[in-house]
């Protein structure tokens, strides 16, 4: 069995029950960067074999631990943070997995965009989870697409990219409601809400730190009405 555990984004008590037993009773844990899970690992006593399974992992790898799950043996999949398979490498071994027809079983848990989107003021019922945006190749295009996208939209983006990203955003879709969440659930945490134009203005004058899961307003959202809620949800 391949267990998906889901573990915290931050703060090392956000980890389920059943997540701590089932890291506590499979063979093996395949993690993401075994230094960074390491740590959390200890915190709670367990001691298990570690596999590192990372964005770089070549092929021999993936077959590897196919192998140790074909061997009759239960190994839990973690990431550095948060549900492993959404917006890192975690898929390609779930993929795999599925291919030879390995069990998988979800261990629900923690995911930044999903945290950021539900204290975001912006509507829920209807959301587009982008992961990462190009950073070159197809970005232009991509952007182009969301004029005219009426859902809220949802994607990662990291610090050294947040001011052009934001400006981006501005220039092709518009002065947009947004939220941005930054060190969600760690000791900083912040979540800004207002306006595309005012993000950058509040961004620009701070030493920039952290990841960023950006909340972005549909077309047609009403940027004064929706924008009047986030100054007294501020307040």
């Amino acid at each position: 069995m391949l267990y998906v555990v889901a573990t915290p984004i931050g703060n090392l008590e956000d980890i389920t029950l059943r997540a701590l037993r089932i890291l506590k009773e499979v063979d093996c844990i395949v993690a993401e960067d075994t230094r960074h899970s390491g740590i959390f690992l200890k915190k709670y006593g367990i001691d298990k074999p570690l596999l590192s399974f990372h964005a770089h992992s070549n092929h021999p790898k993936v077959e590897k631990i196919i192998d140790i799950l074909k061997n009759g043996k239960n190994v839990a999949l973690i990431s550095d943070a948060g549900t492993p398979g959404i917006s890192d490498p975690g898929f390609v071994l779930i993929r795999a997995a599925l291919d030879v027809g390995i069990p998988i079983s979800p261990i629900p848990g923690p995911s930044a965009f999903l945290a950021a989107l539900s204290v975001s003021g912006l509507p829920t019922d209807k959301f587009l989870y982008l992961g990462f945006l190009p950073r070159k190749k197809g970005r232009h295009t991509l952007l182009l697409e969301l004029q005219n996208e009426k859902r809220t939209i949802v994607f990662y983006e990291s610090p050294h990219r947040i001011l052009r990203t934001l400006e981006e955003l501005e220039s092709m879709l518009g002065d947009r409601c947004v939220a941005i969440a930054r060190e969600i659930t760690k000791l900083y945490e912040e979540i800004f809400r207002g306006s595309l134009s005012e993000a950058k203005q509040h961004f620009s004058q701070k030493n920039i730190k952290g990841e960023f899961v950006i909340v972005l307003g549909g077309k047609n959202q009403n940027l004064i009405d929706r924008c009047y809620i986030y100054d007294i949800l501020s307040n």
